[in-house]
């Protein structure tokens, strides 16, 4: 391994371990957190495989020890492979778009991506418990509705906290060098 693959160690494991902390912090507020924006945050800045490591034991760390309770297997699983989704967004935004902020970026592209991201998430996970705890329909419709706060608040954090995340870019490009 090379020197910055090593110091890639502790940061996935910081950043994991953020989204435990957020989870807890964030369990009052029904689909309102900030996972998603960590996880997409972690593949801008390291690429799409620590940022998928980052959702998806972040996640696991998450759904296996949720104050509620961890959910069912076949639910855990589509949670933890739809969290680690973001940071393959994540990398593909720094791919396609780099760091640079503008309006159109910021104002445009940004929220489309925390759709995504969003989308990436609970299209699977809706699926799954809905065919899991039955009626299909009414509960995948139900939950899918549900699943409209996490749009709108993804679509307000991903915009709001963006600017931050060029900055936290260009320090760790610099640590990491």
């Amino acid at each position: 391994m090379t020197p910055k693959e090593l110091r890639l160690i502790p940061r996935i494991g910081l950043f994991a371990a953020l989204i435990y902390v957020m989870s807890w912090a964030t369990a009052m507020l029904p689909n309102v957190n900030l996972i998603f924006y960590i996880v997409f945050v972690a593949g801008f800045m390291w690429g799409a495989l620590p940022g998928m490591l980052v959702g998806a034991f972040g996640m696991g760390l998450s759904t296996f020890f949720s104050p509620f309770g961890p959910a069912a297997l076949p639910i855990m699983i589509t949670q933890i492979v739809g969290a680690s989704m973001s940071g393959l967004f994540g990398s593909i935004y720094f791919s396609m778009y780099g760091n640079e902020i503008s309006s159109m970026k910021l104002y445009l592209i940004i929220p489309l991506f925390s759709i995504i991201c969003t989308l990436a998430f609970f299209i699977p996970v809706n699926v799954v418990d809905a065919w899991l705890f039955q009626p299909f329909w009414e509960r995948l419709y139900m939950s899918s509705l549900f699943s409209l706060i996490s749009i709108g608040s993804n679509l307000v954090l991903f915009t709001l906290l963006f600017p931050s995340m060029i900055s936290f870019f260009e320090k760790e490009q610099q640590a990491l060098c």
